[in-house]
């Protein structure tokens, strides 16, 4: 019974201690580099810049009164095409009218009084006369001289007066005739009606500032698209390069204009600067409206049949794992035909070190490094980059072919997306 005892204990001592050697080394091997690839390829770059805008008639005016009053009548409504001086709107001109009426009373009765003025000057004139003709002979007194004098000066002086109140009341009588004349609003232009804001029998004030009735377009055959480009765009756009457009309203179709300007008014939302370029686009089914959000593209560049890589092998940034491998795991030591990649003398790579997906602080924006795999064996490879598309990146310059393979991702030892999936992220 002691031996079996003995037995079991040891056969269990013996299988923990192989339990524990397997967990060990499998915990402690590393699971086989995987790489993701893609392959560089020859065909069409399109370069394009992205934004959203709104569309608008290119004119839009809007319509006012003058005049305080009642709303009498409305003959335009939404969508209604007007004319130039057509009448669109009445106001109720009674009180007007009645200012008219009452200017003109003014103004005759200023008339009269210059006229009777007038004749009492006449009058006071042949007095004065009688009186030098009478001071020749010495058959008055001095006195009577001097009165009837001063009385054709005041005479005189009255009709003056009296002139330039019957220039006040007709120009208070035009002033009432005016205003009668603002009651009929009129369209200032040729075009259509895509707002009403008042109805009939509504009262409107125009004591601050002239109250707005309709808003006139003026030409909806031709539109324009107010976009709001990125400051880290505004510089690939100029006026005249064409555009190109979608609406939600027709999905399925694509609408063309052309840059008219790009204004130089920044627009700052959030901390976040963008600039208006404004597009001409023909409308001649009247198919876009005011109002309309506008998904805008902007082609800066097109390439035909170029050598392109995609750009998530730009974007690679090679584990330590990898690096450890091509340096013969020797601590410091770089592989074989990499010198100076790490950003020594001489190096003109920078790809090779561990996080440098694009190639060395400092290097031209247009350098980088993208790592090809050859019977499963990655390298470096320096490029010169070109226009990109959102995809692909054209190839300026490098030993990159048709057809080779490129690394855009890696998973396994010491790959941080590896890392991250045991994680959980």
């Amino acid at each position: 019974m002691t031996k079996r005892r003995v037995f079991i204990a040891t056969a269990v001592l013996l299988i923990v201690a192989a339990t524990s050697l397997w967990l060990w080394k499998s915990g402690d091997s590393k699971p086989k580099l995987q790489f993701e690839t893609g392959k560089v390829e020859k065909g069409k770059i399109v370069a394009k810049v992205t934004a959203s805008g709104l569309l608008s008639a290119i004119v839009t005016v809007q319509v006012g009164s003058q005049v305080s009053g009642r709303i009498a009548a409305l003959y335009a409504d939404w969508n209604s095409p007007v004319k130039k001086g057509q009448l669109i709107a009445k106001i109720d001109p009674a009180l007007f009218q009645a200012s008219v009426d009452q200017a003109r009373a003014n103004l005759a009765a200023a008339q009269g009084n210059l006229a009777k003025a007038r004749v009492q000057a006449v009058d006071a004139r042949r007095q004065h006369v009688r009186q030098q003709e009478l001071a020749a002979r010495k058959l008055n007194a001095q006195a009577d001289l001097d009165t009837a004098q001063a009385n054709a000066d005041a005479a005189d002086a009255q009709v003056a007066a009296l002139d330039g109140s019957v220039a006040q009341a007709r120009a208070a009588l035009r002033s009432a005739e005016v205003n009668l004349a603002y009651t009929s609003i009129v369209s200032p232009t040729n075009g259509t009606v895509i707002s009403r804001s008042v109805d009939v029998g509504q009262t409107v004030a125009a004591s601050l500032q002239a109250p707005t009735i309709f808003v006139i377009a003026e030409d909806l055959a031709k539109m324009q698209v107010d976009t709001s480009v990125a400051e880290a765009d505004v510089g690939r756009l100029k006026a005249g390069m064409a555009a190109s457009f979608t609406v939600d309203a027709y999905p399925g179709e694509v609408f063309r204009g052309r840059i008219r300007q790009v204004r130089n008014a920044p627009q700052t939302v959030q901390n976040v600067v963008t600039y208006d370029a404004v597009i001409d686009v023909d409308n001649p089914e009247f198919k876009l409206k005011p109002g309309m959000t506008a998904n805008v593209t902007f082609v800066y560049a097109e390439k035909e049949d170029v050598l392109k890589v995609p750009n998530a092998a730009l974007r690679f940034r090679p584990p330590p794992s990898l690096l450890g491998d091509l340096k013969g795991g020797a601590p410091g030591s770089r592989p074989a035909g990499t010198a100076g990649a790490t950003g020594g003398p001489g190096g003109g790579g920078g790809g090779l070190r561990a996080g440098a997906a694009g190639g060395r602080p400092g290097d031209a924006p247009d350098r980088r490094t993208v790592w090809t795999l050859t019977d499963d064996k990655p390298a470096p490879q320096k490029v010169k980059t070109g226009i990109s598309d959102g995809t692909y990146t054209e190839v300026v310059e490098g030993d990159l072919k048709q057809g080779e393979v490129v690394i855009t991702d890696a998973l396994g030892a010491g790959s941080p997306n590896l890392q991250n999936l045991r994680r959980g992220l």
